[in-house]
């Protein structure tokens, strides 16, 4: 997948738990999770919001496309 999830950076900077950021957006621990570690194909734009509201934070500073492209044809 060519977007990194930077969620754990973030909760870092903020020093606070996926249990914290999970009570205050009203997403499970679980789907927290699935997302922190990549492993989500979608995230609703409420969901994104909610987190970023939380987190004082902008989409782009959880979400960054990273070029796999080796640059070979």
């Amino acid at each position: 997948m060519n977007i990194q999830i930077n969620l754990d950076i973030e909760l870092a900077k903020k020093k606070m738990s996926l249990t914290e950021l999970s009570q205050q957006v009203g997403v499970s621990m679980t789907n927290l999770s699935l997302l922190k570690t990549g492993k989500v194909k979608a995230i609703r734009f409420s969901t994104l919001a909610a987190i970023c509201q939380a987190l004082n934070c902008q989409p782009g500073d959880i979400l960054q496309y990273v070029d796999n492209d080796s640059g070979t044809d």
